[in-house]
């Protein structure tokens, strides 16, 4: 009896991980994060930026607001490079001089924009702690189009997503368009 329940949660636990991605990638400060830590949260956003667009640059007033305001409900944080072609030392002046409040990943195979399908720096993607994703496009209204700005927002699609998912409800827009940089997909 007692080998049929190991074996079944040995499956269970095999059955969960093939889901979850699986990596290990540094950070500016040299910490090394993986799926691991998503354990416990009930979600993860990623957002995927680069030293020099400048509507993600923009953009990281938001992103280290939105750490602030939902970190605290179980939400991990995280910005990834998506330009491979930068070097290390650029990333992390950027990240010093833009002031992130959570980490900058290094993702040089772009694991986590081929999990996500994310195109286009800036955007967000929220996943489930297993890998599942909920949300992938803009983190607001700011650039509708690309001849298309408002100073202020009007609309927070990211923060809507977030909000769904931690009140256990499908996310009304899950994809949302973008406009900004490509990311460039490496061979």
């Amino acid at each position: 009896m007692l080998r049929v329940l190991l074996g079944a949660a040995l499956l269970c636990a095999a059955a969960l991980a093939v889901g979850r991605p699986e990596f290990a990638l540094r950070d500016t400060r040299n910490a090394v994060h993986s799926p691991e830590e998503w354990n416990g949260k009930k979600a993860v956003v990623v957002f995927f930026t680069t030293t020099d667009c400048p509507l993600s640059n923009n953009d990281i007033p938001e992103m280290n607001r939105t750490r602030r305001d939902y970190e605290a409900r179980a939400v991990a944080f995280y910005a990834v490079q998506a330009d491979t072609t930068i070097a290390d030392a650029d990333v992390l002046q950027h990240t010093k001089d833009y002031q992130f409040t959570f980490p900058v990943l290094f993702d040089p195979h772009q694991i986590l924009a081929k999990m996500t399908g994310a195109t286009t720096i800036p955007s967000a993607a929220v996943l489930a702690p297993d890998g599942t994703l909920l949300y992938l496009g803009r983190i607001d209204n700011r650039v509708e189009d690309f001849n298309i700005r408002r100073s202020e927002p009007t609309k927070f699609d990211l923060r809507e997503a977030l909000d769904a998912v931690l009140a256990g409800k499908p996310v009304l827009h899950p994809r949302t368009k973008t406009f900004g940089c490509a990311i460039n997909p490496v061979k």
